[in-house]
């Protein structure tokens, strides 16, 4: 241990319990750094919270994640973690119709929803050919690592996909909303870099969610951590590269900061600090006694007719988020949410799922003006997290805005931190390396 952790002192203060600061906190405790963690909400999570009503598992974001994505299954403390994958493929609502994209992360699995029987509630997207080249298209886009990705020139994702050598109909009947799903971009102006990684992940691991709602990621990482690390309730007023000052206890000496919080966070307590633009969004919840069958895929709206862009009966992917006999259903409404939110919603979604929904009722509705921050091209998803000796900044807009950008960007900041205190990191071998930026 490098110096002694107590109420009023430790070797590296984080600034903010979301995912990257927490999964910062166990890495730099692993090599033996004294952390504490503060943060202003009463809960761990930031923005991965889940609420819990009467039974249903709420989830406030409810960010769509794969189970290609390898910080997953590397950071520490998630040991525990168990996803709940989506069926493969999705249902496209276009033209009044539902078409099922099958499982198009492969040629094969493309052409098994093409010879589907003819009795299948849901028409096939396009024809065998059409079904086999995207599926043979992601194939080999799951095959191709992130160097050759971020080598490519960088537009938005818009422009990149009229280049894909892809039948219109499948990229506006498949690829644009999708994409517009994965990324929380109703207009895809994303980096095209950014677009290919999160489609590549998608062609790797398809959909999941956490067990029991999105707090379940952070709320594992905080358990796994020692007791009296994380702090909530605490508000930080001031803040330098020796001390924090909160409201509530004072001053707080430490030899590095690190800010885990959220961008606009961040900025305040580091002004100059640069403020990316944002994509809101809104997350609605209805339950209703019996669901529309969907097989528990993502059901996207290819027409963009109404303003739900894409939803799901959740109970069918994680039956632990509802009641039984109830059934949960969670629909995102991408950029600003209508005036009549429930009513549009849900006539929206009668037309989506072909089916009345004048019975269900709203659980509830969560809008988040800078819910995902803004990925425009050129975007650069290494951005530093060292701003100088003993002071640093991660979470999702250091890196890609995701789960999996947030979780790289902490072990990123740990890593640069445990270079610059000169702490050298044991190996798996027993052998000990100092640890890389």
């Amino acid at each position: 241990m490098i110096g002694a952790h107590t109420a009023d002192h430790a070797d590296v203060v984080i600034i903010g319990a979301g995912i990257a600061g927490l999964s910062a906190a166990h890495r730099l405790i692993g090599a033996g750094v004294g952390v504490s963690v503060l943060e202003a909400a009463p809960h761990v999570g930031g923005r991965m919270a889940t609420q819990d009503l009467d039974g249903f598992r709420l989830d406030h974001l409810g960010p769509l994640l794969s189970s290609a994505y390898p910080e997953l299954s590397g950071t520490p403390g998630l040991e525990g973690l168990v996803l709940r994958d989506f069926a493969p493929g999705v249902l496209v609502h276009s033209g009044g119709r539902r078409y099922s994209a099958g499982d198009v992360r492969s040629a094969r699995g493309a052409l098994r929803a093409v010879r589907s029987r003819p009795s299948a509630p849901h028409a096939p997207l396009g024809g065998a050919i059409e079904q086999a080249r995207l599926g043979a298209w992601l194939a080999r886009l799951a095959a191709t690592g992130d160097s050759r990705i971020l080598a490519r020139p960088d537009r938005t994702a818009l422009d990149a996909l009229s280049a894909r050598g892809l039948p219109p109909r499948t990229v506006g009947g498949f690829l644009r909303p999708l994409l517009s799903a994965l990324l929380a971009d109703p207009g895809l102006t994303t980096s095209s870099r950014m677009a290919d990684l999160a489609l590549r992940d998608y062609a790797r691991g398809g959909l999941c969610v956490p067990s029991g709602g999105s707090a379940t990621l952070p709320e594992l990482l905080a358990a796994s951590l020692p007791p009296g690390t994380v702090r909530t309730g605490v508000h930080v007023t001031g803040a330098d590269i020796t001390s924090v000052r909160t409201k509530e206890h004072g001053e707080l000496s430490c030899r590095s900061l690190l800010l885990a919080t959220g961008a606009g966070a961040a900025a305040e307590l580091l002004p100059g600090l640069r403020m990316p633009a944002f994509h809101p969004v809104t997350v609605v919840h209805h339950t209703a006694r019996e669901a529309p069958p969907t097989g528990g895929r993502l059901l996207l709206d290819a027409d963009r007719s109404g303003p739900v862009a894409h939803t799901v009966v959740m109970s069918e992917v994680d039956p632990s988020r509802a009641p039984r006999g109830r059934a949960l259903i969670t629909s995102t409404v991408l950029g600003a949410p209508p005036g009549d939110l429930d009513g549009d919603v849900r006539a929206h979604l009668a037309r989506l799922y072909g089916t009345p929904t004048g019975d269900w009722e709203l659980l509830a509705a969560r809008h988040d003006p800078e819910a995902v921050p803004a990925m425009a091209p050129p975007h650069d998803p290494h951005r530093p997290v060292r701003l100088l000796a003993g002071l640093y900044v991660c979470g999702d807009h250091r890196d890609t805005s995701t789960v999996q950008g947030a979780l790289r960007s902490g072990r990123r900041a740990a890593s640069a931190i445990l270079t610059d205190l000169g702490v050298r990191v044991r190996q798996d071998d027993g052998t000990e390396l100092p640890a890389a930026a």
